[in-house]
């Protein structure tokens, strides 16, 4: 049976290009969220703060693990800090399941450039994608509903890690030493900047991280503190020229306990 030779397909399919998201909107399968005008804006949980700093070679992220819906508390064990991929890491406040879509659509699209392209995008353009998605929440943010990541990874370029910021519109902004957000942003910042050296190591780093959520916790109740009863413990990452890893709880319950004891 001789083959037919290949002529044009069927239906206007777009060539695939390096976004996945591009992708889904060129064949009409991009998920629209919108709200009815006149609808109230329900209370949903909140992920509250997270953090990162760098250090020599890298960079650590850490998470408080409480949400919260309006005055109570929703979810006491909540994610907040992810891989993006072997070299960066996205952590989330705000809206939760927003938030936990957008970083579950941001590693696909890493993975799709990469796949398409054939390379791994760079830290900056990485960077500057997550503001792309951020942006494209802005309709949902005026009704409430706003996501604000802070991204962070190991350039293999130059060979440091990098901190990065983001504001509801969807800004970006390169820290030089660390950044926080959520609701206690501005206390885990106060404290940064009072006890942060240039010059740390990541070990000194990834305490200096939890002891900074446990001084939030102190004023902001929307910040949950380590819990070493129940074992509920801070989600810290470090990143460096070895990639993304994860401390365990052996890890962290030390530094834990030392930031209880310590922080008045």
């Amino acid at each position: 049976m001789k083959g037919r030779p290949f002529g044009p397909l069927p239906i206007d399919v777009p060539v695939p290009g390096s976004s996945f998201t591009d992708l889904l909107d060129a064949l009409g399968m991009s998920p629209k969220l919108e709200i009815p005008e006149g609808a109230s804006v329900p209370s949903v949980p909140e992920g509250t703060t997270v953090l990162a700093v760098r250090y020599e070679g890298g960079v650590v992220m850490a998470g408080d693990r409480r949400a919260t819906e309006g005055h109570l508390i929703a979810h006491r064990q909540v994610r907040k800090v992810f891989p993006a991929d072997r070299y960066s890491a996205i952590a989330i406040a705000g809206i939760a399941g927003l938030a936990i879509d957008m970083v579950r659509l941001f590693q696909v699209e890493l993975e799709h450039y990469e796949k398409i392209e054939g390379v791994a995008l760079s830290l900056e353009g990485k960077a500057s994608f997550l503001a792309r998605l951020v942006r494209n929440q802005l309709p949902l943010a005026f009704q409430g509903l706003a996501v604000v990541p802070l991204f962070a990874g190991y350039d293999t370029i130059t060979n440091t890690g990098r901190v990065f910021s983001y504001d509801v519109v969807g800004g970006r902004y390169e820290e030089t030493e660390f950044a926080t957000t959520g609701s206690g942003a501005r206390l885990a910042k106060s404290f940064l900047r009072t006890t942060y050296e240039t010059g740390m190591g990541a070990s000194d780093v990834a305490a200096l991280a939890v002891k900074a959520l446990v001084a939030a916790s102190q004023e902001d109740t929307a910040t949950g503190g380590p819990d070493l009863l129940r074992g509920i413990l801070p989600n810290v990452v470090r990143i460096d020229s070895s990639g993304f890893q994860e401390l365990t709880d052996e890890e962290i319950h030390p530094l834990a306990q030392e930031a209880v004891e310590t922080i008045r």
